[in-house]
């Protein structure tokens, strides 16, 4: 990847920022803030980096965040086992269920993989609530073990955490095969009749976003230390779907700056209760209409183009 000048200057600039955001913000709600932002920034990116790819949207994606969660809090408080070691059994399994649900639904065509994988989704919350011995019913996963015990450290961890993900997301997706995944999404017929096999290039990208949703799910039952069946509701699918529409479908970077963006608007609009989610529809509605493309997207774009240098 290469950047402008402009580029390179903006991403020190943020990445400062968040750097020093929470010594200038001077509280420890900020630093958690901050934290939970990082972590919808990883589901973001992971989310715009098989659908922005594909043009398949996975309506069933807060199943790998609860797999994630519930896999990593339940064997760490159940069987003792090390939160670290943990948050990898659950990107493990978190891959096992994106193969299991990728092999028979990608073969769908039309809308019918987007209400499939919802339905996937719903069914999951459901069961959580039926085998409620093993995953604590509507009460979920109480006194699970933090990854770091200190919050700022914790929050410095995250922000290395999501930083990783975007660079290994960012490069899959202008790699070779990221360039083949999107002439697959824009014509699977001529792909298919070249000899590719296209279901198994989706699947293989459904896994990697479903691996990033695990590890994010087991951060976010770490940092807070329980996990309960709304991490799987149909509510945080439409918080991330707007993260990335927001910042700006087809790039992980616009996806990830959507997220960051959002969330520190939705502490903003706590005061407003139910009416933050009307704020939410509000602002997708918007968005779709008149920013296509998004808002943190373009300008990166911008930035790259009106520069010497290759775009990032």
């Amino acid at each position: 990847m290469k950047f402008t000048l402009k580029q390179g200057v903006l991403a020190v600039f943020c990445l400062l920022l968040l750097i020093a955001a929470p010594w200038l913000g001077g509280s420890s709600y900020l630093t958690g803030v901050l934290t939970v932002s990082l972590i919808y920034a990883v589901w973001a990116m992971s989310w715009d980096f098989f659908s922005g790819l594909t043009g398949r949207e996975n309506f069933g994606y807060p199943l790998f965040i609860g797999i994630g969660a519930y896999v990593s809090g339940y064997l760490n408080v159940n069987h003792g086992l090390s939160p670290w070691l943990c948050m990898l059994l659950a990107m493990l399994f978190a891959a096992l269920v994106g193969v299991l649900l990728g092999f028979p639904t990608l073969r769908l065509k039309g809308p019918y993989f987007a209400l499939a994988t919802l339905a996937a989704g719903a069914i999951a919350q459901r069961l959580l609530l039926i085998f409620w011995e093993y995953s604590g019913g509507e009460e979920g996963i109480q006194d699970v073990a933090p990854l770091v015990a200190n919050p700022l450290a914790f929050y410095y961890f995250v922000l290395a955490v999501t930083i990783v993900s975007g660079v290994v997301l960012v490069g899959l997706a202008r790699s070779r095969w990221g360039i083949l995944l999107r002439a697959i999404r824009g014509d699977e017929a001529s792909c298919q009749a070249a000899g590719i096999n296209i279901t198994f290039y989706k699947i293989v990208a459904l896994v990697i976003s479903a691996v990033f949703a695990g590890m994010g799910g087991a951060l976010y039952a770490s940092y807070q230390m329980q996990v309960s069946p709304q991490i799987v509701s149909v509510m945080m699918l439409i918080a991330i779907v707007t993260m990335v529409y927001v910042g700006g479908i087809g790039s992980v970077y616009g996806a990830a700056g959507g997220a960051i963006l959002l969330s520190l608007l939705g502490e903003l609009l706590r005061g407003a209760g139910e009416y933050r989610l009307l704020v939410y529809a509000l602002l997708l509605i918007m968005v779709i209409f008149f920013l296509r493309d998004g808002v943190v997207a373009p300008l990166w774009k911008r930035l790259g183009t009106s520069g010497k240098g290759g775009r990032a």
